[in-house]
């Protein structure tokens, strides 16, 4: 699609105002009766034809390029034909002019008029043309602009949903860990109370094992001990490794 930034819509456009002067001075040199000022003029209207036809064959040389491959520029057939089309009325007009003056005083002053106003005339087929590919590129730059804004709604809304993912995955983590603490709570109460039920049975015994021991003799106070102590690794035994 032909956009304002195309490098041809540059060149065109400085070429075109190079026109536009030389249309001008073309005027002046076809209106002036002086033959000192008609002489500048003519020198004036040669130089810029000359200057504006090596511009116009160099953009004819890129649009040949172009044309080998178009989509590769962005462009289409019907595009390339245009462009055509612009530098072929752009060299007539120039032609035109310097045919004019180089002319000069063997035409007459109807002569001059008819050149005058063939010169005059395609302008303005360029400047619809001009017109329409201006047009035409607002359109792009609009349908550009909204497509952009688009992708980035739709990037946005990519971004917002791994957001509210990261969020579910981290609330995630979150109940899990709050369920083991609460696991591990219970296993640690639970413990405790083994503790407590343990140090109670070991009381007991002990208060046992004091009467029992106030009763028996000597050697019967050893066999208790031996036998308590017997008793105690077992039960330590039986706590901790169960």
């Amino acid at each position: 699609m032909p956009s304002a930034q195309d490098p041809f819509y540059v060149v065109k456009q400085e070429i075109q105002e190079s026109i536009d002067k030389l249309q001008s001075t073309f005027h002046q040199w076809e209106k002036t009766a002086d033959a000192g000022e008609r002489s500048n003029l003519s020198k004036e209207v040669l130089g810029s034809c000359e200057s504006i036809e090596w511009q116009v064959d160099e953009l004819d040389k890129a649009i040949s390029v172009a044309s080998r491959d178009p989509s590769w520029y962005g462009i289409d057939e019907v595009e390339v034909e245009n462009r055509r089309k612009w530098t072929s009325d752009a060299r007539t007009q120039v032609s035109t002019a310097k045919k004019a003056v180089q002319a000069g005083k063997g035409l007459n002053n109807a002569s001059l008029n008819g050149m005058h106003k063939e010169l005059m005339r395609l302008p303005s087929s360029h400047q619809t043309t001009s017109n329409q590919y201006a047009a035409q590129d607002n359109d792009d730059f609009i349908e550009s602009e909204s497509d952009r804004q688009m992708l980035l709604i739709k990037r946005q809304d990519e971004e917002l949903d791994e957001l509210s993912l990261s969020v579910q995955r981290i609330g995630g983590v979150g109940l899990t860990i709050h369920e083991e603490l609460l696991a591990q709570e219970k296993i640690i109460d639970e413990l405790g109370n083994e503790m407590d039920s343990t140090s109670n049975r070991l009381d007991f015994v002990q208060k046992k094992v004091a009467m029992v021991m106030k009763k028996a003799s000597a050697k019967g106070q050893i066999m208790m001990i031996l036998g308590l102590l017997v008793l105690f690794i077992f039960l330590f035994i039986l706590v901790f490794f169960t």
